[in-house]
This record gives structure tokens, C-alpha cells and sequence, in this order.
């Protein structure tokens, strides 16, 4: 994969504390990151998909070697449409995916990170493998937390 240009890595990462870390829900697994994000981009592959539950994943791509972990993962190895070899890691104990390897790169899953709030995705990967419903319609109720959705609804997922 190819890097993106210096200059834009100020609209990938803006400004956010270094180095990255993140962890599992249940914390038995974390990682550092002493190198800021050399890509972020949403997948709509057809893998990415069945791995999140979602209409795509969030990966933000890191250099293999600034990439730190503390706790055992678990792997799943995979070859994509195009014959790249990847192993999905995740904490054994919550299940949680944490994040890609791929030889010389790293796609951490971006909502494992402790901030990504600043996050600003550059590509969109496997378009051709998109859902239509991939695309958050306008005019759809909104609620800011789960509690005010109502009392007959489930409150989280």
C-alpha cells in the first residue's frame, strides 16, 4: 500500500496525543503506536464486513515496526480477492478485533483506539463491495445516547 504524502498527514491525524494506544473492551490487550497514521480508510470488502458486523470497517494504517502490543491475541489468517495474505487479530478473552497485520503495516481498527475522535478517513476501499445501506440516510430519528431512545426499546446493542 502506498503512503500518502507528508502534508497529509495533518488532515488524517489532527493534532491528536502520541504515540497511538488502544485496548480491548476488556483491557487485557493494548497497544502503542509511536508513529502517526500513514493511512485511514473505510473497507466495504466483503471480509471486513462479516469480521465487523457493519457495513464496512474503519482501519488506520500504521509501520509494522512502531507497532507495540501488550497482551496475547488471537489470529485468523486470510487471503483477500486479490491474493494478500493478512492475519485479524483479537483479545481472546472479550473477542474484541483490534487489528490487521500485514507484513510491513498495521490496520488498527479505529474504534479501539482510547482517541479517534479527530480522525479524518482518506480512502474508501472495495467500493464495488459496498451495501447500499452502507450510507447514513438524512431525516433518520437521532438520539444522543441510547437511554433516550425510549423505554420500550433496547438500550444498547
Amino acid at each position: 500500500m502506498n503512503a500518502l504524502p507528508q502534508s497529509a498527514h495533518s488532515f488524517i491525524w489532527k493534532g491528536l496525543p502520541m504515540p497511538l494506544t488502544g485496548r480491548c473492551l476488556c483491557g487485557a490487550v493494548s497497544y502503542t503506536s509511536d508513529a502517526e497514521p500513514q493511512s485511514v480508510i473505510y473497507c466495504h470488502c466483503d471480509d471486513c464486513r462479516r469480521v465487523t458486523g457493519s457495513a464496512f470497517n474503519v482501519g488506520v494504517g500504521v509501520s509494522a515496526s512502531t507497532f507495540q502490543l501488550s497482551g496475547k491475541t488471537k489470529g485468523y489468517e486470510s487471503t483477500n480477492d486479490e491474493g494478500r495474505t493478512k492475519i485479524r487479530e483479537f483479545c481472546p478473552e472479550c473477542g474484541s478485533q483490534l487489528f490487521t497485520r500485514y507484513p510491513d503495516l498495521v490496520f488498527i481498527k479505529a474504534g479501539t483506539l482510547d482517541h479517534s475522535e479527530d480522525l479524518r478517513p482518506t480512502r474508501e476501499i472495495w467500493t464495488e463491495m459496498a451495501v447500499p445501506w452502507s450510507k447514513i440516510p438524512d431525516g433518520l430519528d437521532k438520539f444522543p445516547r441510547s437511554s433516550t431512545w425510549g423505554s420500550s426499546q433496547p438500550g444498547t446493542l
